[in-house]
């Protein structure tokens, strides 16, 4: 009984001690809150990172590059030997055919002039001579008073006299070739590109002088695979960037195959000739782009939106505010407008990713292309004619305010109407 009512002591004090700390500490029970359902990410791009799926036309053919060279160049070397006189040409100056471009010394080369055109006046006084002796020789041979042996010597003497003359005016005739090749002159009508010597330098024989090239027409050697080579024909046009003009594009024609492949590259070497009547491309620059042998109008979208990293290409597509993978097949690729053909999985104005921005979405997810800058106003300029027969640069898929052009400063044709202010 004792031990029992101890129990009930201790059950006591232990029931009031804890009510007594959960009265200090403040005991209750928490009630744990869900936390807030979090709010789906949306990814903003830029008009950069997106293109636009558009029909347009696309070109495929074996690429090409290599430097542009002038299809018409000469190396102007001196001819005579001697000290320059006189330049009269520089870097970059337009010459005609003929225009004198230097002079070297020539007071040698009129002495020997002089003495070859004294050598033919003797000559023609000593064939004058023959010819008078031969003369009477025949008279006095009729007559019986001088031998037919003396008769012949005349005749010899007049041969030789002749061959003397002959001579001597061909030595005449060199002397003033001599003394004409003492003015360097341009080869045809050009440009001087590089200029190797300076007056006062004395010069040799053969020693360069000047390069003039004709930059009206420039010539693209380039080489592409034996395997290749059905498409290339000629005739068949090229078309091709120089650095210098970003997207500008240039076209030639194939002018020249060369009959015989490159045994240690398997390839053919082509010549294209590109015309520059402009003036404005120049030699030397690098151009890169393709024989355009296959063209087709087709749905197309930029290369860099391709994903082809899976068994199957696909591009990111983004409709209705959200990223949706398709699958893509494929057709003809071209390299320079760097577009490739859709035949199926996308239609004519949808909208894609591009580039590295398909790392920045996923695929499901909420993205926003962010419309242009209202206070950003792209200034439009008129590409104008193509340099050298190029082409004036694509313009920009979208809507674009039209540039406003110059009054013509022609004048009308007859019947047409005046223009409208």
């Amino acid at each position: 009984m004792r031990r029992a009512r101890i129990r009930q002591v201790f059950g006591g004090a232990s029931v009031g001690v804890a009510l007594g700390l959960c009265v200090l500490t403040g005991c209750r029970k928490e009630v744990e809150e869900a936390p807030p359902p979090q709010e789906e990410l949306e990814v903003s791009l830029g008009q950069e990172n997106v293109a636009r799926a558009e029909v347009r036309d696309l070109r495929s053919g074996p690429g090409i590059s290599g430097n542009l060279q002038a299809r018409t160049a000469a190396a102007v070397r001196a001819e005579v030997g001697g000290t320059i006189l006189d330049i009269k040409a520089q870097q970059g100056q337009v010459v005609k055919k003929g225009e004198e471009l230097a002079r070297i010394e020539d007071a040698t080369l009129k002495d020997q002039l002089i003495a070859a055109t004294a050598a033919v006046r003797t000559a023609r006084s000593a064939l004058q001579v023959s010819e008078a002796e031969l003369e009477r020789s025949a008279r006095l041979a009729k007559a019986g008073v001088v031998t037919q042996r003396d008769f012949e010597r005349a005749q010899l003497g007049l041969e030789q006299a002749k061959g003397q003359l002959a001579e001597a005016r061909s030595r005449q005739a060199l002397a003033k070739e001599q003394l004409n090749r003492a003015r360097v002159v341009a080869p045809f009508a050009g440009v001087v590109s590089e200029r190797q010597a300076s007056a006062g330098d004395v010069v040799q024989p053969s020693a360069p002088l000047f390069t003039v090239v004709d930059p009206r027409t420039l010539r693209l050697e380039a080489s592409v695979p034996a395997a290749q080579l059905e498409q290339v024909q000629v005739e068949t046009p090229v078309e091709f960037r120089v650095t210098g003009y970003g997207d500008r594009a240039f076209r030639g024609v194939v002018e020249r195959i060369n009959p015989v492949v490159d045994p240690a590259t398997g390839q053919v070497r082509i010549y294209v000739a590109i015309p520059n009547t402009d003036l404005q491309l120049l030699a030397g620059l690098f151009a890169e782009g393709r024989v355009a042998s296959r063209a087709e109008r087709s749905l197309a979208v930029p290369i860099d939106a391709i994903d082809d990293t899976g068994t199957e290409p696909s591009v990111l597509r983004i409709q209705q505010g959200r990223v949706q993978r398709v699958k893509v097949s494929l057709g003809l690729r071209d390299e320079v407008a760097r577009q490739v053909e859709v035949r199926s999985g996308l239609e004519d104005g949808d909208v894609v990713v591009l580039g590295a921005a398909r790392e920045q979405v996923v695929e499901g997810g909420r993205v926003k292309v962010s419309p242009p800058r209202p206070d950003a106003r792209r200034v439009e300029e008129d590409p104008g004619p193509g340099v050298g027969g190029s082409e004036p640069p694509p313009a920009a898929s979208g809507h674009r305010q039209p540039t406003p052009q110059p009054a013509s400063t022609q004048p009308p044709e007859e019947g047409a109407a005046p223009p409208t202010p």
